[in-house]
């Protein structure tokens, strides 16, 4: 349980600490980035705004899962497959996510 709160308490952090022309909440509502299985955020309209957007979350959501699984010693895998259920578990309704056979579909 510890670990489920650090995580999210971190991805939070790197979410929100995002000043970009487009923000995550507004990217996902427009239908541009949705969740993923892997635990990282995937492009399904690429507009050049979302593809960097979701490079640079991705990195934060990258480090943050490394540190994560060090210090609970798990994988990054392990980590960021995790983050992946629970951030699509809290994906709001109307936007997207990726099945686990890679198709994009509205929650």
């Amino acid at each position: 349980m510890k670990t489920t709160t650090r995580l999210m308490a971190v991805l939070l952090l790197a979410c929100s600490a995002l000043a970009m022309a487009l923000d995550l909440d507004s990217a996902k509502s427009q239908g541009l980035v949705g969740e993923q299985p892997n635990g990282y955020l995937g492009v399904v309209k690429a507009t050049p705004d979302a593809v960097e957007l979701a490079a640079d979350i991705n990195a934060k959501r990258r480090a943050a899962y490394e540190a994560i699984a060090k210090k609970n010693g798990a994988t990054l895998d392990q980590v960021a497959i995790l983050a992946g259920q629970k951030a699509i578990e809290k994906t709001a309704l109307g936007t997207y996510v990726k099945t686990p056979d890679g198709q994009w579909v509205k929650k």
